[in-house]
This record gives C-alpha cells, structure tokens and sequence, in this order.
C-alpha cells in the first residue's frame, strides 16, 4: 500500500524519518493514529510513535530505540530487518 513520504528500497535509509514505521504500523491499525498528520521532519515523533503503537497495541517489543535511531542518518540494515520481521510474524496471519 502506498503512503505519503514514503519509499522503501532498503533497510537503511528509508526507514529514517520513521515514517516508514508508521506506515507500516498504520497498515495494520489504521485506526491508532492519524497517519495524515505526519511529517518526515518530525523523525522523534514518528519512531516514538510507531514503536510504542506496536508495543501498546500489538505486543511487538520496540527493538529499536528512538534515541539511536533519531542520531543515525543510516540506521544498520540489520537492526530495522529484525524489527520488520518481528511486525511481519506478529501479523502475517491478519489479511
């Protein structure tokens, strides 16, 4: 699904703003937040965002934290894989 401000052609950079989290997040509670509302700008806001939604409302342990990821212009790859999986096990079964 397409979301504003975000393209993703890796696990480094485009998940840096955070925005990508939050899309990914919204795809599956749309009805957490208002997706509409974000900007790439505000990078603390949407990883604090996206990770205490997947801990709150969907057990996903926040692996990432978002004073590292708001000081790394190139999170590690690695890092933002195994978060993303961890998002795809908790809902690979929701569609």
């Amino acid at each position: 699904m397409e979301y504003e401000n975000v393209q993703i052609t890796n696990f480094s950079t485009s998940w840096s703003d955070g925005l990508a989290f939050c899309a990914l997040i919204h795809h599956f509670l749309p009805g957490a937040f208002d997706y509409n509302q974000l900007t790439p700008q505000n990078r603390r806001k949407n990883f604090e965002l996206a990770f205490t939604v997947a801990d709150e409302k969907a057990g996903i342990a926040p692996l990432l934290d978002v004073e590292d990821m708001v000081a790394m212009k190139r999170p590690d790859w690695k890092c933002v894989f195994v978060y993303v999986q961890s998002v795809y096990r908790r809902f690979r079964n929701c569609q």
